[in-house]
């Protein structure tokens, strides 16, 4: 990586570190004046399939995660 792809990428990293406050500060703005009465079919739907479809989670993922990370890192992307 140059220094120029070094410098985007830092810049790149600055502007997130801004926006992530931001958006998290519109998104719970958003939660807190979101109108669910007007929704309530579409929300009482979503919860239903959430119910319906839900299965208990055999292990925390962590050890698929370590898999992924290994696999990326033999294959030189990490």
């Amino acid at each position: 990586m140059n220094a120029a792809d070094r410098e985007l990428t830092r810049r790149g990293i600055e502007a997130w570190k801004r926006a992530g406050p931001a958006l998290d500060r519109i998104k719970a703005e958003e939660l807190a004046h979101y109108d669910y009465e007007a929704h309530r079919e579409a929300i009482d739907a979503l919860m239903d399939l959430g119910v319906r479809f839900a299965q208990p989670r055999t292990t925390s993922g962590l050890v698929e995660l370590q898999r992924v990370f290994m696999e990326a890192r033999r294959r030189g992307r990490i």
